[in-house]
């Protein structure tokens, strides 16, 4: 057994000698980038050993890192093992966080109808002339026939009482009491979007339906795949894994809803209902339920059906008694989330053929057209993301979001306004723009001559920022093929819904954007790109985190959750890749 150190994150275990860096570094909680779930093809789980031994470098390692790299004891975690004692420094660009998140969406207003109320008891103290039992004297001050107690709250309800001098506020779910606290408490609700990449939370007074505070954090399965087809390999290949899988999401829960309380000065245990959506691969992990029919045709989910789920059954820390709301999915790569999202928009109640489009690793587009709702899934990838992206990055400070080529100078915007270390994926989708606009990249994505491009051919790289001392950041001809895939699968969904209805992109007549890497996009880079349908920019409407917001609509009012089922029955769903000639319509959407 070794003890490894990683600084200056600030952690350190004991670890056998046949656990890779990277096992060591997830069970410590330290969030190293891990594209391609550690299988050694994604090299960004970067590590440099300052003291201690490891094993030799692998062929990979070799291909991956410099000489100049290896020298200085930099390995890629995945594939280096502990053979002594190990301190280790891991560099900014290799861990997940702090990056920022996207919490900001629609405000839409609804009258709250939450599915817990707070109610005011107080009791006459039982005598001898009245004994009467604890639970039936609660019930008796509520004026409510007799319903249930939640178990655990029973265990602890008498003490409870007592401890209140009889003068209590009981959360009330249906006929089921499942907390109490003093009278003057507030009970509170929590709604989540967990996204494949990050994660945002909102707090709300259940009573007054208001928002009382929000954040956002990075989802900690990262470090099993960035995409979810990576972990849903992960889950299935063991039961410890799916474990950790669903572990990883309910400690990063109650983590949230313990710093969204402490901004308010509450409690956790004043959360008494829960809303979560993800995408259907999410869900699944997040409630244990088997995934690996999720990975193979037809791809189908193992629930599709909203549930509520005790918050302990969950080992979520809120309330005990508190149940967790899950939207019901629609199909294998299209869930709750999208169901939300659709919710949020409105666009069940849209009279003008709207599309409606959440974009990110997975991106589902739905088009409503004459009241007819339909959607698609499109793998559209991490490259947004930044992944296999030479010096791609997520949107963290220092990353290059917006580009601008004029008069051949070039100009860019870093995030925090930093030094530039990457790019991000509003960066990337502005260069690409830039350059098919200044006639440095053709119709195909092929890199010619400019006084910033070096190379030819398909080693082409255009510089996008010169750094003292360090290789400067460039675009490389491969990360432009990379960009072209992911826009290409996003234009073929909104061609295959289209050709679905009859119609032309034309007769869309608005298109809502919506997510957290549709919020910092420019709306023309990606029409200029062809990632979006050239229409008037005026028909494009950016909207923020509209899943975030679908989860609170669905949290305040059993009206709207009663709406996302009907949303979730109605919407059709066609399967992207039994769309005729296929192959050839994929290549076709790659042009720039």
């Amino acid at each position: 057994m070794f003890y490894i150190d990683f600084q200056p994150v600030g952690r350190r275990g004991v670890f056998s000698k046949n656990q890779s860096l990277l096992d060591c570094a997830r069970e410590l909680s330290v969030d190293l980038v891990s594209v391609c779930g550690g299988v050694g093809s994604c090299n960004r789980c970067k590590v440099q050993v300052v003291s201690g031994q490891v094993t030799p470098p692998t062929p990979d390692e070799e291909s991956a890192l410099s000489q100049n790299e290896l020298a200085q004891g930099y390995r890629l975690a995945c594939r280096a093992y502990p053979r002594s004692d190990v301190s280790l420094h891991v560099p900014p660009e290799s861990l997940t966080a702090p990056q920022r998140t996207q919490v900001e969406g629609l405000e839409v207003d609804v009258v709250p109808e939450p599915a817990v109320r707070g109610l005011t008891a107080i009791l006459s103290a039982p005598t001898l002339d009245s004994p009467i039992s604890d639970e039936s004297n609660l019930w008796a001050s509520l004026g409510l026939p007799v319903g249930t107690i939640d178990f655990s709250l029973q265990q602890t309800l008498s003490q409870k009482l007592r401890d209140l001098n009889w003068q209590v506020s009981v959360a009330l779910r249906g006929a089921e009491i499942i907390a109490l606290d003093a009278p003057e408490i507030k009970w509170l609700g929590l709604a989540v979007d967990i996204g494949t990449t990050k994660i945002a939370g909102y707090l709300l007074d259940l009573e007054s339906g208001k928002t009382l505070a929000s954040k956002g954090m990075m989802n900690p399965q990262i470090s099993y795949g960035e995409d979810v087809v990576t972990r849903i390999a992960a889950a299935s290949k063991s039961a410890e894994n799916a474990a950790k899988l669903q572990y990883l999401l309910t400690e990063a829960l109650g983590q949230l809803a313990a710093e969204l309380c402490a901004e308010v000065n509450a409690s956790p245990m004043q959360i008494v209902e829960a809303v979560v959506v993800g995408n259907t691969a999410i869900h699944h992990l997040f409630l244990r339920l088997p995934v690996s029919q999720l990975g193979l045709s037809p791809y189908v989910p193992a629930m599709q059906s909203a549930i509520a789920v005790k918050a302990r059954d969950l080992d979520l820390k809120i309330a005990p008694g508190a149940y967790v709301h899950l939207l019901p999915n629609i199909a294998g790569y299209v869930g709750a989330d999208h169901v939300a999202m659709l919710l949020a928009v409105r666009i069940a109640q849209a009279e003008k053929t709207m599309l409606a489009i959440d974009i990110g690793t997975n991106t589902e587009i739905c088009l409503n057209h004459r009241g007819r709702m339909t959607s698609v899934s499109c793998a559209s990838g991490p490259a947004f993301e930044g992944a296999h992206i030479k010096f791609g990055m997520r949107a963290a400070p220092g990353a290059i979001e917006h580009v601008r080529l004029s008069d051949g100078k070039l100009e860019i915007q870093t995030i925090g306004g930093e030094a530039p270390v990457g790019i991000c994926g509003s960066g990337l989708l502005d260069v690409v723009a830039q350059l098919r606009l200044n006639n440095v990249l053709d119709k195909n994505g092929r890199m010619g001559g400019h006084p910033l491009v070096r190379g030819q051919s398909g080693a082409a790289e255009f510089v996008l920022a010169e750094r003292e001392g360090q290789e400067p950041v460039i675009l490389l001809q491969k990360d432009v093929r990379e960009l072209q895939l992911a826009k290409a699968a996003i234009r073929l969904g909104i061609q295959a819904l289209v050709q679905a209805e009859g119609i032309q992109e034309s007769d869309i007549e608005q298109v809502i954007i919506a997510g957290a890497f549709g919020t910092f996009i420019n709306v023309e880079s990606a029409v200029i790109i062809g990632m979006l349908p050239p229409l008037p920019l005026e028909r494009f409407k950016q909207v923020g985190n509209a899943a975030g917001t679908g989860a609170r609509l669905a949290l305040i009012s059993q009206s709207q959750r009663a709406e996302a089922e009907k949303i979730a029955k109605q919407d059709g769903y066609i399967e992207l890749a039994t769309m005729p000639n296929f192959n050839r319509k994929f290549a076709e959407a790659t042009y720039l």
